[in-house]
């Protein structure tokens, strides 16, 4: 299957470190055109993406950006919502600060960027929205209260845009990465025992990565993906099949 991306437009917000950054990579390896939207680059652009300040969760910011795509590249055709954060810590010991925080951005960014975005598609009548989730809305630890409910809440938004925009010819899905090693939740630097606690939850036992998640998004972005809308799709290396497969490795 020859998955064609030349003709795209992508952005991809939270595309100054981590897995966004890899995510813009990927997309102009495909022959699209990139922008890549983050508060801060901790890193000069990767060749061929074009680095665009915004703050996901100001309305002002979100406009200026998708204007600011929409002049250098003419259109919009696949958003990935790709920046997020996570607050941990047990309900009880959660300021509102930190709890709204991480809705405003993890749930908020989606909204602004979904909105604005899909004013540049409609009229077209092509695009693509996909949208980060995470195995955490599905199946929830003790600490991660405002990243479950923030990860659960952009997968029904998913599923009510998609519905919306669907007379439009616009597809809307969200993803479930699994564990991939990044800086903002430090799996890469846990004790060995530790680790090999976490990898026993995965039914392929071993880390994801960024181009796992590239995987999917390309095919989600491509014709190839044209019947696929409103879906939450997991690539978490198995962690949604069962709590504990290490039996069945041992």
């Amino acid at each position: 299957m020859h998955l064609d991306l030349s003709d795209r437009v992508v952005v991809v917000t939270g595309s100054g470190r981590g897995i966004g950054r890899t995510l813009a990579r990927r997309f102009v390896a495909e022959g699209a055109r990139v922008a890549g939207f983050d508060r801060a680059f901790e890193a000069p652009a990767e060749p061929g993406v074009l680095q665009v300040g915004c703050d996901v969760t100001d309305p002002a910011s979100v406009q200026a950006a998708v204007d600011r795509t929409v002049t250098e590249f003419g259109t919009v055709d696949v958003l990935v919502n790709n920046a997020g954060i996570n607050v941990e810590g047990r309900v009880a010991d959660l300021t509102w600060e930190r709890f709204r925080q991480c809705l405003d951005v993890n749930v908020g960014g989606v909204f602004l960027v979904s909105q604005a975005v899909a004013e540049v598609m409609k009229p077209r009548r092509r695009g693509r929205i996909l949208n980060a989730a995470s195995f955490a809305a599905i199946v929830p630890s003790v600490g991660s209260a405002a990243y479950a409910a923030s990860k659960a809440a952009v997968v029904q938004f998913t599923r009510v845009l998609a519905s919306e925009l669907g007379p439009h010819d616009i597809t809307v899905n969200a993803y479930a990465p699994g564990m991939v090693p990044t800086a903002m939740n430090g799996f890469a630097d846990l004790p060995a025992e530790q680790a090999d606690e976490l990898l026993d939850t995965l039914s392929l036992r071993r880390w994801g990565s960024a181009d796992d998640i590239a995987d999917l998004l390309v095919f989600l972005a491509s014709d190839a993906a044209g019947y696929i809308t409103g879906a939450l799709l997991d690539v978490s290396g198995g962690k949604l099949a069962t709590q504990i497969p290490r039996r069945a490795h041992r």
